[in-house]
């Protein structure tokens, strides 16, 4: 089978088309899915570029959607024919968090899915939403899961709240998706007018474009007549931290999924006292949520927006678009 390795040092240049030996039949309570599509995230960008480290030949990937080939023994959730999903942590099935490393993520601590077919226990997949091309099903592992958790499961949100999402990338466009499905106002921010008419066209409510204006969070106060929104989902860490906890109602909620402008920063901590806001860190979910979120999905039909789609042998060229900006939404490989 085909597949794509990253050879070190890591680095864009150093992932290489390989072929692998078929890895046969399931064995009890495994399935072997061939697998169509994956999507691009800011975490397998990491680890392509060396700044997550990992092993030598690693599989890239951690978003892989595709098509049941065979059953194992004892497998009833699944049937041959079924279009399935990857999970980002295949051990956490249900309840709280456990892990805080990345060593059972696929395409980090073991091998990902950028490759034609897998053999792994059925609990490392779940079912894909009905009508979803594979494509648009690889792009809930990571990002559609991660503004799931930020809004549905860490903060219940409701009809009639107000959110706020940096950015358009994948996860602050399903938080958009996600929040306009369930009643709630959004405030979107970008430095493209661009992409903040792409925005509004998915139901964005208020556009702030921080280029031109700063200090966002003070107009994002304007809009809310000073009572600030309900939750924020934060993408940019350090830099971004402070105007989100002025931007967010006295205890309100802050989900921080990202960390774009760095892993280390002050935090305005007397001001988020004051505030009696959460500050709440995720990283993806369970198994648990992401079956929650496919039956939210085939309940309301809702599709996420990919940018553009590549070709397997052209993993690099796909990472090259998503570092440089540009995409709105999500890349994906289909192959």
């Amino acid at each position: 089978m085909n597949a794509i390795i990253l050879a070190q040092p890591a680095g864009l240049e150093n992932l290489k088309s390989t072929d692998l030996v078929d890895p046969g039949a399931p064995g009890p309570g495994e399935i072997r899915v061939r697998i169509h599509a994956n999507s691009l995230n800011a975490h397998d960008l990491g680890v392509v570029t060396g700044r997550l480290r990992t092993e030598d030949g690693r599989i890239p990937m951690s978003d892989g959607a595709g098509v049941v080939e065979s059953i194992g023994d004892g497998v009833t959730e699944f049937a041959v024919g079924d279009a399935v999903v990857s999970t980002f942590f295949p051990y956490w099935l249900d309840g709280g968090p456990t892990l805080a490393d990345f060593s059972t993520t696929p395409g980090d601590g073991v091998d990902g899915y950028a490759r034609e077919i897998v053999v792994r226990p059925a609990q490392w997949f779940t079912h894909a939403p009905r009508g979803y091309s594979h494509a648009e099903a690889a792009t809930l592992t990571t990002a559609g899961l991660t503004a799931w958790r930020a809004l549905v499961v860490d903060d219940a949100l409701k009809a009639g709240d107000t959110v706020l999402v940096q950015g358009t990338g994948g996860v602050s466009i399903f938080a958009l998706q996600f929040a306009k499905l369930m009643g709630a106002t959004v405030i979107a921010t970008s430095s493209s007018d661009e992409k903040l008419a792409k925005a509004q066209a998915l139901g964005a409510d208020h556009l702030i474009n921080y280029k031109r204006d700063a200090d966002w969070a003070a107009k994002v106060l304007e809009i809310t007549n000073g009572r600030g929104v309900d939750n924020v989902v934060e993408v940019g860490g350090p830099d971004t931290l402070g105007q989100s906890i002025r931007a967010c109602r006295i205890g309100g909620h802050i989900a921080l999924i990202g960390v774009l402008t760095g892993l280390v920063g002050q935090v305005p901590t007397g001001e988020l006292m004051r505030r009696q806001q959460t500050l709440q860190g995720l990283i993806v979910g369970s198994r648990r949520h992401q079956i929650d979120m496919i039956r939210g999905i085939d309940a309301t039909g809702v599709k996420p927006i990919i940018d553009s789609s590549y070709p397997l042998d052209e993993i690099a060229d796909a990472f090259r678009h998503q570092a440089s900006g540009k995409h709105f939404g999500k890349v994906c490989l289909s192959f």
